[in-house]
């Protein structure tokens, strides 16, 4: 089976699974698990960022930032297509007691002018604007990435207004094996970043959340009230090292494969508009006289392909480590057929 529906469906390679099976545990919610310091040491150090905390998913550690940068009441500005709007389950308002502007940008991105149009006025009329949070790759855009450049513009104009700006980076090394700019660059931006190991990485489990200091201590706090504090979590967070050290150069293979797929795609008939492809993910429509997205996900998984409609007329095909090269050709192939 070729299961594109997502690069979370990955199973722990065998080295990541000795890595797990060898790890040193103690009491993280104590600040004892070894594996767990190593884990948030590593990953704070390649960003070059004061302190990191380890957490279960990618949604929790967005919605510890979120709640850690703003009071409730406070506005958040996004992208409408943005992972913390639309797919974290309500979760700025459940948790944070905050409303979202979302912002109509390009692809999954915003510029800084729409951003500064978007900052509220200081009125008691109206909420206070208090945080900018960018999802960089963008999921919903295809994978797409931003410009460094207007990334530091958009820094600016936060810094001129007093906002706090968070990274929904699930993929971000997606984006800097396709950039070519260094995590070091990110942590002088953003006051908080999230990355996901459970994605491209390939973990089973795991998120981290960088920052300061005293944003990192006051998350921890915030984790424990969301139920997130682990004890022998070291297990995964051997898995979150392993995927650190060894599989972040790996992560182009994923993108040659999907420009590969997308490729034959678009010399087919039935394949409509396609979102530019910069990285993993493939989002492409089927016009309606050949197929529907479901038809078109059933006529794929009749060759043991899964793929994920995400609307009637869309579909995403994400690639990842437990796609070889001769899935790739199977995928060509069964292309060709269709």
């Amino acid at each position: 089976m070729i299961d594109l529906r997502s690069d979370t469906f990955t199973k722990p390679s065998p080295g990541m699974l000795q890595a797990m099976f060898s790890a040193e545990v103690g009491d993280d919610v104590f600040g004892e698990d070894p594996s767990v310091n190593k884990l948030e040491s590593l990953s704070a150090e390649m960003f070059d960022m004061e302190s990191s905390l380890f957490c279960p998913t990618g949604t929790m550690t967005n919605q510890i930032a979120i709640k850690c940068h703003t009071q409730p009441g406070d506005e958040v500005i996004c992208d409408k297509l943005s992972h913390v709007y639309i797919y974290e389950g309500g979760g700025i308002a459940f948790n944070s007691g905050a409303q979202v502007k979302a912002i109509n940008g390009e692809r999954g991105k915003i510029t800084a002018e729409q951003i500064l149009n978007s900052i509220n006025p200081d009125d008691v009329h109206k909420p206070r604007t208090s945080l900018v949070s960018l999802e960089n790759t963008s999921n919903r855009g295809g994978g797409s990435c931003y410009e460094f450049t207007d990334i530091q513009r958009v820094k600016e104009i936060c810094l001129l207004n007093n906002l706090k700006l968070h990274l929904d980076g699930a993929r971000l090394f997606n984006a800097l094996s396709t950039t070519n700019e260094s995590p070091k660059q990110y942590g002088e931006i953003f006051d908080s970043i999230s990355i996901c190991l459970s994605k491209g990485l390939g973990t089973p489990i795991g998120s981290v959340l960088l920052g300061n200091r005293e944003l990192i201590k006051q998350a921890r706090r915030v984790r424990k009230v969301f139920g997130g504090g682990m004890r022998q979590a070291g297990f995964m967070a051997a898995a979150g090292i392993y995927a650190l050290e060894h599989n972040i150069q790996r992560l182009e293979v994923d993108h040659i494969h999907a420009k590969r797929v997308a490729e034959a795609l678009l010399k087919k008939e039935f394949t409509g508009k396609m979102l530019p492809v910069e990285t993993n993910i493939i989002i492409f429509e089927v016009l309606a006289e050949f197929y529907s997205a479901n038809s078109f996900a059933g006529a794929l998984k009749k060759y043991d392909i899964k793929v994920l409609p995400i609307s009637s007329n869309q579909i995403r095909m994400v690639f990842h480590l437990d796609v070889t090269e001769e899935m790739i050709k199977q995928m060509l192939e069964t292309i060709t057929y269709l």
